[in-house]
């Protein structure tokens, strides 16, 4: 994890929380990530808002070669635009098969015009003649938190271990959810459904990272 001095005073103070940035500007134009993110931020009360809430938001170009990078654009390219605190996530599966393809790539896998459909039909391809053993992977979510001076405040990441099955499972989810089997579980992300997705995933484990700032300071450990 990696942390920034103290934040500053415009930071909201609440009964179980020693900061929190009011309101948080999620910087991601895609529902599913949309979805699962403000399901883990507003029963801490934290004051939400989408993109969608500002007609002037711009379209961050993703053009770090890392998680980390990308995460940064987008909430510090944002926050410096809407004068906003800005929350920052790039995530993706890192196939080891594949020396960790897609990776930062995850979305545009099959093309800059990718559906999730495109991008697991394409993975299935790559992966036809590997054997379940070596069909080993990995989620990552990278969360940066920006200023409205656009100023990186704090960022932390998660992952989530599994394999990449031979078909998809499963209807909840997105991305590459059908495909992901977490291996204790012999389910995919899909099969096992939203509630044990927002206690086990690579964003449920970088957000209760990121929660445990909020609580307790942004220098905790």
């Amino acid at each position: 994890m990696t942390v920034r001095p103290p934040l500053p005073a415009s930071f909201m103070t609440a009964p179980s929380l020693l900061w929190k940035p009011s309101p948080l500007v999620l910087g991601t134009r895609n529902a599913g990530k949309h979805r699962e993110l403000v399901a883990l931020l507003e029963p801490w009360g934290i004051v939400v808002r989408s993109l969608a809430d500002f007609p002037q938001a711009v379209v961050v170009e993703e053009t770090g070669t890392t998680f980390a990078e990308n995460a940064r654009l987008k909430a510090c390219v944002q926050a410096r635009h809407l004068g906003e605190w800005v929350l920052g996530e790039d995530s993706g599966v890192c196939v080891d098969a594949l020396d960790g393809a897609p990776g930062p790539r995850s979305a545009r896998f099959a093309g800059p015009d990718a559906t999730d459909e495109r991008n697991n039909r394409r993975l299935l391809e790559l992966l036809a003649d590997v054997p379940p053993q070596r069909r080993t992977a990995h989620y990552v979510c990278y969360l940066v938190v920006a200023d409205p001076q656009g100023e990186v405040a704090f960022e932390c990441e998660g992952e989530c271990r599994g394999r990449i099955t031979r078909e998809p499972r499963g209807t909840t989810g997105f991305g590459y959810d059908p495909l992901f089997e977490v291996i204790e579980y012999h389910r995919t992300m899909a099969e096992l459904g939203d509630a044990v997705k927002s206690m086990i995933s690579h964003r449920a484990r970088a957000m209760r990272t990121f929660l445990r700032a909020l609580r307790f300071g942004p220098d905790c450990d």
